[in-house]
């Protein structure tokens, strides 16, 4: 950070995810999330951020394919479930836009659409 020269932007926030989340402003202030965490408290990480997302906004879910495992039913680890689990909630809801990226082991992107069932544009 110091050698891109952004160090004065960033703060590095060390404890439990979710308590971070819950302490970020409630208006919808971010332009882009990028969960990269515990796979069991995926869907809470989602829940907190979605409020807390400008127009437009996306969420970045990392690691969304698991290595291949969310796709056999034979695989019932916590973390698979909760992957498995998320993403069929995700793409259940209509008021999201929700695209699964098939690059490294899965990118998961999230969007809120518009009050009018519209997708916002980016």
């Amino acid at each position: 950070w110091e050698r891109a020269g952004v160090s004065a932007k960033i703060e590095v926030v060390i404890g439990p995810a979710i308590e971070g989340l819950r302490t970020l402003p409630a208006e919808p202030a971010l332009d882009l999330a990028f969960i990269a965490a515990d796979k069991t408290g995926y869907a809470a990480y989602v829940d907190e951020l979605l409020p807390r997302l400008s127009p437009g906004g996306f969420i970045a879910i990392d690691n969304t394919l698991w290595g291949g495992d969310v796709a056999d039913p034979r695989v019932v680890d916590d973390d698979t479930v909760a992957i498995r689990e998320l993403s069929a909630d995700l793409a259940r809801r209509d008021d999201l836009d929700v695209l699964l990226l098939t690059i490294g082991d899965g990118v998961t992107i999230v969007r809120h659409r518009d009050r009018t069932g519209v997708s916002v544009a980016p």
